[in-house]
């Protein structure tokens, strides 16, 4: 494991607290030094569309020294900032979350003193995107449904997909929304999604978020 992979895995350990916290803030701040910045995501499949994207660029960000790190969740934001934000390391920071979890990002921004009454404006300023609704949303809009169905069949999986459709809370909802919702369905899929739908992306359709996050670190 390279020393970035090393600094996001004490970063997290860091964060998670017990007992391995301190020898983990050690390790972290041991590796710090090669970390130019810290983008915060709610998960593995955000890590792996935006590594997915950066690479289609031509980019290397581990290379770059920058480190994507999936918080388990979006209300794990507060712990992640107390620890690579101004209350710890001090790194330069961006991120990128769904829209229903801003309120979160904003909250814990502003405590560690990242800003004040911030707006999307102001969080757009600072590196931290906004998916509407979520990842997905913005990648399945971006490539249409059509285009979502041949990485569907690509990926083997149109049978499960004509089943997850004819399912009773399914059947009457729009083919975007079933899409969506596939994805989420299996642990690992999402990720597995997010890698094939940034392969099969226009670059000229870039999903703003991700466009200007990657802009921006």
């Amino acid at each position: 494991m390279d020393e970035l992979g090393r600094f996001r895995l004490a970063l997290v350990a860091w964060a998670a607290g017990g007992a391995a916290a301190s020898a983990s803030a050690v390790v972290a701040r041991e590796l710090s030094g090669g970390v130019r910045t810290v983008v915060l995501v709610e998960g593995d499949s955000d890590r792996t569309a935006l590594e997915s994207l950066a690479t289609r660029y031509g980019r290397d960000l581990a290379a770059e020294g920058v480190a994507v790190v999936p918080l388990g969740g979006a209300t794990n934001i507060g712990r992640f900032l107390n620890v690579c934000g101004p209350p710890g390391l001090g790194l330069p920071l961006a991120g990128l979350c769904d829209i229903g979890e801003e309120r979160h990002f904003r909250r814990h921004l502003e405590r560690v003193g990242i800003g004040a009454g911030l707006t999307r404006a102001d969080l757009e300023a600072l590196g931290f995107q906004v998916c509407v609704a979520d990842l997905e949303d913005e990648l399945i809009r971006a490539l249409g449904p059509e285009s979502v169905r041949q990485v569907i069949e690509a990926q083997g999986e149109t049978r499960p997909f004509h089943t997850f459709q004819g399912q009773p809370a399914q059947r009457e909802r729009p083919v975007e929304h079933q899409l969506r919702r596939f994805m989420g369905t299996h642990s690992g899929r999402k990720a597995l999604y997010a890698q094939a739908l940034v392969a099969h992306l226009d670059l000229e359709r870039v999903p703003r978020p991700l466009e200007r996050l990657l802009t921006h670190v």
